[in-house]
């Protein structure tokens, strides 16, 4: 049965699946404005730092306002309606709740949302990949040991990535490469909130008009989100990462299956089995036809004549050498896509991509040189970009991950371009998420190097 067939029967049931949102930003918004659209399905409450902005963005998505008068959770579950509060404790000890879904995008909170869910019994849908990004295997790990289900957000590039890895697995064949495709020419590592729009390809207005983060639009644009989705697929699907931080090879569409070789056979990779990020944009600046800026690919190897031979008979996306086939999907939904989450997660018991060891992590790097006493301000911010690293070489760094470095003084000058160090910051050691980062690193630091 599929899922939406499922969701059909929970509805004729009067047994809708019941989620709680923490976190009504732009991508929740999004997965908001689905969800009067969607059988079987019940956000019975939002929790926001701001009650004020998450009506507004109800109001944007197009929700009547008596869908979320509930003046309390019990008044939600009775009526079918939603209640918003600004107490996200409070969504933890209701029973009735099935599914969190961590929208903040903050990943220390992230972290501490995610383990009291554990801790409740609750699954979790983690659109906060940053968290993930930097301690995703322990936070799995947590979720089994509650026999809860814990996913990556289906709609954000991860979960989609992970989707193809598993088709062609699936089906037989080996995974050469995946990735998503970015907009990247080197300089921007060192962009700025100021400077996001122009080089972001939206102006001032529209940006304004869907109520965009400029901090947040700019961890796209610097690379740190490609770094960070990047492990999270490693993680998650066992894929490589590269030695030095990704590639970003320029390519169209027709050409990934070219570029997605291994160095030897004529393309970039340092061997088979690697995640990469492709170019949107060749390295003078010009905008490549038929990109896969907003999408996500695999490529995967015929390892048979036969095989090769039914790659041509029917057409298939390969390179010259008819060996390489890239299967491709142009466009990505974010937070229009995450019921796909919440009803594998709910009905199957499946996650849409969850890690299964530590391949990568990403470690905050300096984008300009920096002074001992300087705050650093994260993902996206004025200091620092996230520069993906295999997660052996982070612990042998000691690498600062970019997902706790905000709000954090530097205690000696770090020079522009160098990936930052525990040493190099005054970290407040009592977060989960310090705690959770620094156990992981403790439990695979210990497991010998195979």
């Amino acid at each position: 049965m599929s899922l939406y067939q499922k969701l059909q029967q929970r509805a004729e049931e009067g047994r809708p699946v019941r989620v709680a949102l923490i976190g009504a930003g732009k991508f929740g918004a999004m997965y908001l404005a689905q969800v009067p659209r969607t059988p079987g399905v019940h956000v019975v409450a939002i929790a926001d730092l701001s009650p004020v902005a998450a009506r507004a963005n109800l109001q944007r998505v197009g929700w009547k306002a008596e869908r979320a008068q509930a003046a309390s959770m019990e008044q939600a579950l009775a009526q079918g309606s939603t209640w918003i509060t600004d107490d996200w404790q409070s969504l933890m000890s209701e029973d009735a709740i099935d599914i969190i879904i961590e929208c903040t995008g903050n990943p220390i909170a992230a972290v501490t949302h995610i383990l009291a869910a554990f801790e409740h019994g609750k699954h979790v849908v983690n659109v906060t990949v940053e968290a993930d990004a930097f301690c995703g295997p322990l936070l799995a790990r947590r979720a089994a040991e509650a026999r809860v289900v814990y996913s990556l957000a289906f709609g954000d590039q991860p979960a989609l990535i992970c989707d193809l890895v598993d088709w062609a697995r699936t089906c037989g064949f080996p995974v050469v490469a995946a990735g998503r495709g970015h907009k990247w020419l080197p300089h921007f590592s060192e962009s700025t909130p100021e400077t996001v729009w122009e080089n972001y390809g939206l102006t001032p207005e529209q940006a304004a008009r869907g109520g965009l983060n400029p901090k947040m639009f700019n961890s796209f644009l610097d690379g740190s989100k490609p770094s960070i989705e990047s492990a999270a697929v490693a993680n998650a699907t066992g894929l490589t990462v590269p030695s030095d931080g990704l590639l970003y090879p320029p390519a169209s569409i027709k050409d990934i299956p070219y570029v997605t070789r291994p160095v030897s056979e004529g393309g970039v990779l340092e061997r088979k089995g690697m995640v990469e990020v492709v170019s949107s944009l060749e390295a003078d600046g010009r905008v490549i036809d038929y990109d896969i800026r907003m999408g996500v690919w695999v490529t995967v190897e015929g390892e048979t004549e036969y095989i090769r031979n039914c790659f041509e008979e029917y057409n298939a996306h390969t390179d010259p050498s008819g060996r390489y086939f890239t299967l491709y999907k142009r466009w990505h939904l974010i937070g229009l896509e995450v019921g796909m989450s919440v009803a594998s997660v709910a009905l199957r018991g499946e996650s849409t991509g969850v890690a299964l060891s530590w391949q990568a992590d990403v470690v905050a790097t300096a984008k300009r040189d920096l002074q001992a006493g300087e705050m650093l301000d994260g993902e996206g911010g004025y200091t620092v970009w996230g520069k993906l690293l295999p997660a052996e070489r982070s612990l042998e760094l000691g690498g600062l991950p970019l997902g706790l470095a905000h709000g954090v003084k530097l205690v000696r000058p770090v020079r522009k371009g160098q990936s930052l160090c525990w040493e190099d910051v005054a970290m407040d050691v009592s977060t989960p998420a310090y705690i959770l980062r620094r156990e992981m690193e403790s439990m695979y630091s210990m497991v010998p190097s195979s």
